[in-house]
């Protein structure tokens, strides 16, 4: 598999270089988990850190990425359907031909 190596800032980890792999697309996932044990034995802790671009890359385009502390986690995800959006339905009635 491939790696790149991927800089973290804040928490912890921060100024830190780790070898990440890589997804079939080429990019490293959107968030890096890192189990912590505690020392008397309790449950761990995870440290969660967010996928950002790095900066401009070749040509404008951002292909390279570091990871941000996030101290409070992720926000979960909320499928999105497309008949879910708001404002997607049409305004007016069915048959008016002015909308």
């Amino acid at each position: 598999m491939k790696s790149e190596d991927t800089p973290f800032e804040g928490g912890p980890m921060d100024g830190r270089v780790l070898p990440v792999l890589l997804g079939i697309t080429g990019h490293p996932p959107k968030t890096y988990r890192i189990p912590v044990p505690d020392p008397d034995g309790g449950p761990d802790t995870v440290l969660v850190y967010r996928r950002v671009p790095r900066g401009p890359g070749k040509v404008g385009l951002s292909n390279r990425w570091k990871y941000e502390y996030a101290p409070q986690g992720v926000p979960p995800r909320r499928l999105n359907w497309p008949w879910s959006k708001p404002g997607a339905t049409p305004h007016g009635k069915p048959d008016d031909a002015d909308g």
